[in-house]
């Protein structure tokens, strides 16, 4: 592992912390810089440790297991760093200053989502403005931006009319000192230490350099979209499938301490809190190889074609709603003490509900499965 024990214990005494005064993970952060895990997935030949995607996965779930929403704004600049490697391995070096910035304590953090835009990564709301330096200013407002106290570059995109009248969306990157505000107004049920603040963009400022992408609007087989939504929905996969890990371990240690006065016997040997213990193991036991096969098949440059897209939205759907299942039944089989703000279970539960709002949500997956794939899914790839 490249996270030691040690500095997940640390991480661990803090999360409730965090969560209780709502603010940021400052001290995990600095922690997490120093051990170089922000430089993680930099390739060796740009002097980085070279953690595949696969590599981060575990250690996203160790993350989340420890501090959820530590886990998931970290998630953000890991997905960028998965988009670069993914672009790099095509031969396109678009996206090497990434390398090179991480490796000089950059932090990026994801701009995309926008209030009431189901689009997501096709289409924006937001504005781009052609420089004529070969920059781009960014106009609009962006939700969900976590890491908000943390970054330094945000990665983000806008909508330019080109010369036909077609949206072309324009990707690129921004510093947060140009044209950019960051409001406090984060305050939610949980996952609170992510501090995923609204941002609003002002003329926000890309160098020509950073800007790494012109596409037409709409669905796109682009290695760039295609690596956004890959790592995308396997980390938050990862992230949501330590939440669970993490219950299901509390749920065990609780329980075995915890006597029946009826029986004599700790709540551990009741038949019915044992099933529905190993009911939520079962469940959670699927996820592991789910994952594992499709960050394998991202770093090694499998072609799964057409079901790509609809494969990695049931891996993160997989991962969100079996989470919550588990976590709620690690709540049911630890008793009221659970439904105190002091548990961490309590905790756990209000940050796993985090999962029902990221893209892909579970309509759109189950919308994503045209019936002409469902007789091909046998041969498609070995991930099912």
């Amino acid at each position: 592992m490249f996270l030691d024990p040690a500095l997940l214990a640390r991480i661990r005494e803090r999360a409730a912390g965090y969560d209780r005064d709502n603010t940021f993970f400052t001290e995990d952060f600095e922690e997490l810089k120093e051990a170089g895990y922000f430089t993680a997935m930099v390739p060796k030949e740009f002097g980085g440790p070279g953690l595949s995607l696969e590599d981060i996965t575990r250690e996203q779930m160790a993350l989340a297991g420890a501090a959820p929403a530590t886990a998931l704004a970290v998630n953000m600049h890991q997905v960028w760093m998965g988009v670069a490697n993914t672009v790099y391995r095509t031969g396109d070096t678009s996206m090497n200053f990434m390398f090179e910035a991480a490796m000089a304590g950059h932090v990026f953090a994801f701009g995309v989502s926008e209030a009431g835009n189901d689009l997501v990564l096709f289409g924006s709301n937001s504005r781009a403005q052609a420089q004529e330096d070969g920059g781009y200013t960014f106009y609009g407002t962006k939700i969900f931006t976590s890491l908000s106290p943390g970054w330094t570059m945000l990665g983000t995109f806008g909508a330019e009319e080109g010369p036909d009248g077609e949206q072309v969306n324009v990707w690129g990157f921004v510093d947060r000192d140009s044209g950019v505000q960051i409001k406090d107004d984060w305050d939610t049920v949980g996952m609170r230490a992510s501090q995923s603040c609204t941002t609003v963009l002002d003329g926000a400022y890309s160098p020509a350099e950073r800007i790494v992408r012109r596409i037409p609007s709409g669905p796109s087989g682009d290695p760039f979209i295609f690596g956004i939504f890959a790592n995308f929905e396997i980390l938050l996969a990862s992230v949501y499938t330590g939440i669970g890990a993490r219950a299901l371990e509390v749920a065990v240690e609780t329980v075995s301490k915890r006597t029946s006065k009826a029986t004599g016997t700790t709540y551990s040997q009741d038949p019915a809190i044992r099933w529905r213990i190993a009911d939520a193991a079962m469940e959670m036991d699927v996820l592991y190889p789910l994952i594992a096969q499709a960050a394998r098949d991202v770093d090694a440059g499998v072609d799964r074609g057409s079901l790509w897209f609809p494969q990695l939205s049931n891996v993160k759907s997989q991962a969100t709603e079996t989470a919550l299942r588990v976590v709620e039944k690690a709540v049911r089989v630890s008793g009221g003490s659970s439904y105190f703000n002091r548990s961490e279970l309590s905790r756990l539960y209000r940050d796993v509900l985090a999962g029902l709002f990221h893209p892909s949500d579970d309509e759109s997956v189950h919308g994503a499965w045209p019936m002409p794939c469902w007789g091909r899914l046998r041969g498609s790839s070995g991930a099912y």
